[in-house]
């Protein structure tokens, strides 16, 4: 693990490119040579949602593109200020299932639990920009009521880290939250959702790979990633190096309009997934959150791309096309035409 000291405190290389990402969209413009004209728009929407976007993630753009597909997914838009029918604060019902600060327990046998709002990226059509984070606290002792939660209900199995980004933890307060979920006797394995590995591959680091690596539970590790470009060389690393440690690694998608929603792209972003030690998982329909109806493709274009991915490659690398509607007992399948 790579440290630089600052202010007397050691701090990790991924903790200092966290620190240097840009949340400034004059700034993202001018690093990509863009038209300035794009500016005013772009501060107005970050009012609502701010722009963060890490360094690396921005070095994978092309430059003088607006329409690049990587920056689609984080620079702000005017047409997130456009209120539009059924585009909501809480599209997936994540308030109706909260069963304790943290917890959202909507499906039989596994909860979810909410360890920080932190994130290294904010993407523009995260479903969960508006959730309520200042309730969240990342400490054991905070999260006590939640751990206790889990541990009276027996029926659940699988406990999913999510947020944020759960690896935004440092490696002590990941490492401590861990300990206290391996305490619970019913759990058979942990899950965590994560984006960093491929916005901050500089996550996976020493200090990472000896928490995970001393985990008693087996871990699953589900990322995100939409395009191809995503996953460069430190990305493909920063998974090798968790595949090596015994880590089970899958992928998440979302269907986007202007980034992933043709054939050739999401061919070969299964490609390069599997090629980096990683399985396709699923391909989400956008959750309708207040802000990012432009994304949106519609349920019949959709079945007809997963339907052309299964001609054109392996079963093993379709993932399954899914909606997340609240109050449903799973993710609702999207059968191909």
């Amino acid at each position: 693990m790579i440290l630089v000291k600052t202010n007397a405190r050691q701090v990790s290389r991924w903790q200092q490119e966290l620190a240097r990402a840009i949340s400034d969209p004059a700034e993202l413009l001018r690093e990509l040579e863009l038209d300035l004209e794009l500016l005013p728009a772009a501060r107005a929407a970050a009012k609502q949602f701010p722009l963060r976007v890490p360094r690396g993630f921005v070095a994978r753009m092309r430059k003088g593109d607006p329409h690049d597909p990587l920056l689609r997914q984080v620079l702000p838009l005017a047409a997130e200020l456009t209120p539009v029918a059924g585009f909501i604060a809480d599209p997936v019902g994540d308030r109706s299932s909260q069963v304790a600060p943290g917890v959202l327990h909507k499906y039989q046998g596994r909860a979810l639990l909410v360890v920080t709002g932190a994130c290294a990226i904010h993407c523009r059509y995260c479903f969960r920009r508006e959730f309520p984070y200042g309730e969240i606290h990342a400490g054991v002792e905070e999260w006590r009521p939640a751990l206790n939660y889990l541990a009276r209900d027996s029926s659940i199995h699988e406990v999913i880290l999510s947020g944020g980004d759960p690896l935004s933890l440092s490696d002590r307060r990941l490492e401590a939250l861990l300990a206290a979920l391996e305490q619970i006797p019913h759990l058979r394995r942990l899950r965590i959702h994560s984006r960093q590995p491929i916005a901050l591959p500089e996550r996976v680091d020493a200090g990472l790979l000896e928490t995970l690596s001393g985990a008693k539970l087996p871990l699953v590790l589900v990322i995100h990633a939409n395009h191809p470009r995503e996953i460069d060389d430190e990305v493909r690393a920063a998974l090798e190096r968790l595949e090596q440690i015994g880590v089970t690694l899958l992928n998440q998608s979302v269907l986007l309009s202007g980034v992933n929603d043709e054939i050739p792209t999401l061919v070969e972003l299964s490609e390069a997934l599997f090629a980096a030690r990683v399985l396709p998982y699923y391909l989400h329909l956008l959750d309708r959150v207040r802000g990012a109806a432009h994304y949106e493709v519609d349920e019949i274009k959709a079945s007809t791309i997963i339907t052309q991915l299964q001609q054109r490659l392996p079963g093993y690398l379709v993932p399954r096309l899914v909606r997340e509607e609240p109050g449903q007992s799973a993710k609702t399948p999207i059968w191909a035409l």
